[in-house]
Formats: structure tokens, C-alpha cells, sequence
């Protein structure tokens, strides 16, 4: 099992080798968005990365690089959490929800505030 904590609420959830950080966050029901469901089409599953960590993951390709630029608190560790897949060497993986995001369909519509 790997351990991944989410902050700010401090949670630690057990998930299994090769789930994406957003499928972990549905799985356990932590309030990461997800609006497109991982197909990499939004920025809602915005998660910003512990500066420790940030190194053990696949860099960012230029599709989520383009997605990030639209994400709001965007940091130097933010990634998208439908594009980080869990493996052996990220037990232990701290990650913060940021507070805000963006989705751009709803938000084009004024349907959120």
C-alpha cells in the first residue's frame, strides 16, 4: 500500500500502485474536483505538491503544463493529481488542495462564484 496525506485537512489514505492521485482522492471521498474526470481538459484537480516530493515525480508534460497555466495559486510544485500516477517510491506523498479552483466551463456559464 502507499500513503499519500492530503493537506490541509492532514488525512492519510491508503492507495494502491498505479491509481492516480485524483482517483485516490474519490476514492476516499477528499474534496479534490476533478471536473473532467481525468481526461486532462480542466485544472480543477489542482494539487500542489510538497516541495520534498516534487523531484519523484514524471515531469509535467506540455498538455498539463497548459492546463496548470489556467489553475489558480498556481506554485513551482503544482501538478495535476489526474496525471500523477502512484507507484512504490511515493509512499509517503504530502499534497495540499488548494483552497480555489477554476473550471472553465461552469465558470464561462456563471453558474459558480
Amino acid at each position: 500500500m502507499i500513503h499519500v496525506t492530503f493537506l490541509p485537512d492532514n488525512r492519510t489514505v491508503e492507495a494502491e500502485a498505479g491509481d492516480t492521485l485524483l482517483e485516490v482522492a474519490h476514492n476516499h471521498h477528499i474534496p479534490l474536483e476533478g471536473a473532467c474526470e481525468g481526461a486532462l481538459a480542466c485544472s480543477t484537480c489542482h494539487v500542489i505538491v510538497a516541495p520534498e516530493w516534487i523531484d519523484r515525480l514524471d515531469p509535467a508534460d506540455e498538455r498539463e503544463e497548459d492546463m496548470l497555466d489556467k489553475a489558480f495559486g498556481l506554485t513551482a510544485t503544482s501538478r495535476l493529481g489526474c496525471q500523477i500516477v502512484l507507484d512504490e517510491t511515493l509512499d509517503g506523498l504530502v499534497v495540499t488542495i488548494p483552497p480555489y479552483s477554476v473550471n472553465i466551463s461552469v465558470d464561462k456559464k456563471g453558474a459558480r462564484s
